[in-house]
């Protein structure tokens, strides 16, 4: 065998070998593309469900906020006015909740203390768990959204790699197609640099192989 027929197979040898592991990592690819986008999907499905539940639960907070406006409205008026009897009435139809807020609001005096809060609704101790639970859940819907984000970066990364090694294939193939030596060797070189760097590239990215 002469040395260009040595140095044409030890070319093709390369081609064939770089097309073979160049395909199985676009497969790779488009795989773990689709598996990101199904994860995308999830953590999207999850975020809607949560923020439902945060909408729910703040709808709850803004009756019980209004529950708790009308009633003080009227025990108010009625303390103003020193109606014991009828303060009494609206007091105890207070929420468990809101009671503490309006026990520290009248321990500043507010009838005769001009420096006292005007309402109980600003004191610290005005709290409703409805609101508290309509951020936590808020929070986690915003946790999620951002899982989708990067879940349809990490999809876009992999279709980029299937795009890239499919340029390596490209070059392989034409290695094999052309009769100039250099050219050859060339268009190879050129495919094995880019799987290369595109294998290392690939190899940082996460997988996913959860069902």
């Amino acid at each position: 065998m002469t040395a260009a027929g040595a140095h044409r197979d030890r070319v093709e040898i390369i081609a064939t070998v770089l097309l073979a592991v160049a395909t199985v990592a676009t497969a790779w690819s488009g795989y773990q593309s689709t598996r990101w986008n199904g994860e995308q999907a999830k953590a999207a499905g999850r975020a809607n469900a949560l923020r439902i539940e945060s909408a729910k639960a703040a709808g709850l907070a803004n009756t019980q906020s209004t529950i708790d406006v009308a009633t003080f409205t009227q025990w108010a008026n009625a303390y103003a006015l020193h109606q014991t009897q009828l303060a009494e009435f609206y007091f105890r139809r207070f929420r468990a909740e809101f009671r503490p807020a309006v026990d520290a609001w009248v321990a500043t005096k507010p009838l005769k203390n001009a420096d006292a809060p005007l309402t109980p609704f600003v004191m610290p101790q005005y709290t409703l768990k409805a609101r508290t639970e309509s951020d936590r859940l808020e929070a986690a819907a915003n946790g999620f959204t951002a899982r989708v984000l990067r879940d349809i970066q990490r999809a876009s990364n992999y279709v980029l790699g299937v795009v890239l090694f499919a340029s390596a294939l490209f070059f392989a193939g034409m290695s094999t197609k052309l009769t100039t030596p250099r050219l050859r060797v060339a268009m190879l070189v050129i495919g094995g640099a880019i799987f290369l760097g595109t294998a290392a590239w690939m190899a940082t990215s996460p997988i996913s192989l959860s069902v």
